[in-house]
């Protein structure tokens, strides 16, 4: 073999074990053969989360988020991702590409919120993105936005946002599952393509890699949210009442019965990395 061939077959070996590398640290950070050490079910898992049947779904996978759409009322049933210390501390850019996904049926359209008095409110927050530039475009697909009234958006969602990557700095890794409240009369629709306004907004976060594992919930109005925050801090159970959703099934019965009981926002909100 001659020196350049030899030098061309290195480079390409060591570009292989870089990307493999990438890839290990991405998907199984906190794992042994693909299975979370903490609870003996992998991520994946964790973030499926079972609807009501006869609920109009499609799932769609982007790079750093999987979304429930649902054709008909043109938002999100639903939307999941693990969020990792990494991702949540990176420095991309935000894209403010707002765009319409056009392989999805029923996902609204950029004038349907032009004039409407609502604004586009991320369920997935581009902040969430920065860690790699395709998540951050992906992040503002429409696929990925509910209507939401500014004091919302701007206001108690945010400051829950901006807690929940603090959330993922301190445990290394937590799961979101965040969406529109379906079961609620919707009484108020946008555009031309008639998308429905909620009433209300969960979030559920799921802290798989503390010992013990934990969880809690929050429920806000489409509007200011009266104390916040910690006003708005519930178990996941009581947001599974609400939305009719279950969430975190994979989990062994005892564990999940115990954390998704819980509302212990004080603790929460006090954690600190060690």
């Amino acid at each position: 073999m001659s020196l350049i061939s030899s030098i061309v077959a290195i480079a390409a070996l060591a570009i292989i074990v870089i990307l493999a590398y990438r890839a290990v640290a991405r998907s199984n950070h906190h794992t042994t053969n693909g299975t979370l050490t903490a609870a003996g079910v992998t991520i994946d898992q964790l973030c499926e989360t079972v609807i009501p049947e006869g609920t109009p779904s499609q799932m769609l996978e982007y790079k750093a988020m999987r979304i429930s759409f649902n054709p008909e009322m043109h938002i999100p049933n639903y939307v999941v991702w693990e969020l990792t210390r990494d991702e949540a501390n990176g420095d991309m850019p935000r894209s403010d590409d707002f765009r319409p996904d056009p392989d999805v049926k029923g996902c609204a359209q950029l004038s349907d919120y032009r004039g409407s008095g609502y604004q586009r409110g991320h369920m997935m927050p581009a902040a969430d993105a920065k860690f790699d530039s395709e998540a951050m475009s992906e992040s503002f697909l429409l696929t990925n936005m509910c209507p939401q009234v500014g004091a919302l958006n701007h206001g108690a969602w945010k400051s829950l946002e901006e807690k929940c990557r603090n959330w993922a700095d301190i445990d290394s890794a937590i799961i979101i599952v965040t969406g529109p409240i379906l079961t609620d009369r919707i009484t108020d629709y946008i555009g031309e393509s008639q998308v429905a306004v909620p009433q209300r907004f969960f979030k559920v976060v799921l802290s798989p890699f503390s010992d013990p594992p934990r969880a809690i919930g929050f429920i806000m109005p489409n509007g200011k949210v009266p104390g916040g925050m910690q006003a708005a801090a519930v178990s996941v159970d009581e947001v599974e009442a609400a939305t009719g959703y279950d969430f975190f099934s994979a989990l062994p019965d005892d564990i999940e019965n115990e954390i998704e009981s819980q509302c212990k926002f004080h603790y929460w909100s006090t954690l600190k990395r060690e």
